[in-house]
């Protein structure tokens, strides 16, 4: 379950009993720690989402992976009971978008696409009046800014960004950058974390007719397709696999130290890594006191610091 390519270090090859993997999980398993990929319409504010998907399933806790404005669509992952551990993980995350900037004067394509590359790269922001978070002065990172299409006024634009970038922002300190103004028209979240629009993506409705399906019908193979296992939702992260004998020390509060890894991928010190049974299931996420090089190199010494733990003690 991982995104990427990273190169596989293996201290000591192990066979583990502990759990089960993630695609073994019933649906009461899911309901209990999973996560559904919701397409949020326009209208709703985030925690209402939540709020509704905690309704629907008939279960005490729902986390949204991060505060999308009402008149925003898109991927907004909202995570089940001991899932929700795992939003602040989610709220970090990169996100990508797709919008509608109008622009309310006429401005060259050139001058354009020559202002747009100045907003990429570390910007600083202020967030706008209507805002979760103190109006003060902060350093935004957007990675990727492009024009898509330009028809008259209208600029379709694609971006991804740091998490806490306010694109209604962008596109208005964007029109004064111009001289000309602008606002931002459209905006639709194609993708927040690990989490696209091809991942599983439902909306609140799916949900409700899944649900009753498997309810009444005794049938789970929508269900099935709306619930993601937690381990979804740390994709993009380096793994570490740990012996069933660690688990035990991680579930009681303890860091993850070198002669308890079976196998790791490559990371750098202090980069977060989800730290995982031998089976894929996810036991927690921690940062590397010492890079992957060291840990593989090493037989002693404290490998990764605990922040979350997502299982019950064992």
């Amino acid at each position: 379950m991982t995104l990427s390519h990273r190169q596989l270090f293996i201290k000591k090859e192990a066979l583990g009993e502990y759990g089960k993997s993630p695609e073994e999980r019933t649906i009461p398993e899911l309901l209990e720690s999973g996560i559904v990929n919701i397409d949020k319409l326009k209208g709703p504010t985030s925690h209402e989402v939540a709020a509704d998907v905690q309704k629907i399933l008939h279960i005490k806790r729902a986390g949204h992976s991060g505060t999308l404005d009402p008149a925003v669509t898109g991927v907004q992952p909202v995570a089940l009971e001991k899932a929700s551990r795992i939003t602040f993980f989610l709220l970090t995350a990169p996100k990508e978008y797709v919008g509608i900037m109008h622009l309310h004067k006429d401005v060259e394509e050139p001058v354009l696409r020559d202002a747009i590359k100045k907003f990429t790269g570390k910007i600083q922001q202020t967030p706008p009046v209507k805002s979760a978070v103190k109006r003060v002065e902060r350093t935004r990172e957007i990675y990727e800014f492009e024009i898509l299409e330009i028809k008259n006024h209208d600029v379709l634009f694609r971006v991804k960004c740091q998490a806490g970038t306010y694109i209604r922002k962008v596109c208005s300190d964007l029109g004064k950058a111009l001289g000309v103004g602008a606002h931002m028209a459209e905006l639709r979240r194609t993708q927040a974390g690990p989490f696209t629009e091809k991942d599983n993506l439902v909306t609140l409705t799916d949900l409700q007719d899944a649900y009753a399906f498997y309810k009444e019908e005794n049938n789970e193979k929508f269900l099935r397709h709306c619930l993601q296992p937690i381990e979804t939702a740390v994709r993009h992260l380096p793994k570490c696999w740990i012996f069933d004998t660690t688990i035990l020390s991680v579930t009681h509060g303890r860091d993850v130290g070198i002669p308890g890894i079976s196998k790791l991928e490559n990371f750098r010190k202090e980069e977060i890594v989800a730290v995982m049974s031998l089976k894929g299931e996810l036991i927690a996420v921690g940062e590397a006191l010492m890079s992957a090089v060291e840990i593989n190199t090493q037989e002693k010494g404290l490998a990764i610091k605990i922040k979350k733990v997502f299982v019950d003690a064992v």
